[in-house]
């Protein structure tokens, strides 16, 4: 299994790609921003591993690390975390969860409005930048995992 830190080397490296692909099929600045700054969050503070309670990501939370406790307690390592489809969701959702619990107390208590319209036009290239960071993680957990099974013993 690679380290935290071969994980975050080969996402990161490969953004420059990414966004100079994106830049060459003609995508705009702003959609090539949302999807750079998503990806490099996503890789950093959003990863698959937040699902074991004293990973890297996690501690990059800061003392808001233990916000993903709980995400670890109902996740199991390389589970419904590290799926595919799902995975990035899980995160995305227990966020919101979060954010709602911050947010509805300022609502209900101090009458804080609730925003009237979401950036639409931002939330593909955030997801894109999110999944991919997510399909290059678990994508490297299962190349390295096949070879540490294929390859005979050192």
């Amino acid at each position: 299994m690679p380290s935290g830190k071969v994980h975050l080397a080969v996402e990161l490296s490969l953004l420059p790609g990414w966004v100079a692909a994106g830049a060459m099929a003609g995508l705009p600045r702003p959609t090539l921003t949302a999807f750079a700054l998503s990806y490099t969050c996503a890789s950093l503070l959003l990863s698959p591993d937040l699902d074991l309670v004293r990973s890297t990501p996690a501690r990059r939370w800061g003392p808001l690390r233990l916000l993903w406790t709980p995400y670890a307690w109902l996740f199991r390592h390389r589970g419904l975390s590290h799926s595919l489809l799902l995975g990035p969701l899980t995160r995305i959702f227990y966020l919101g969860v979060i954010g709602l619990l911050v947010f509805l107390p300022l609502h209900l208590w101090l009458g804080v409005p609730f925003p009237q319209q979401l950036p639409t036009r931002i939330l593909a290239p955030v997801l894109a930048g999110v999944y991919l960071s997510h399909l290059l993680h678990v994508g490297l957990d299962s190349v390295c995992t096949y070879l540490a099974r294929r390859l005979p013993n050192r």
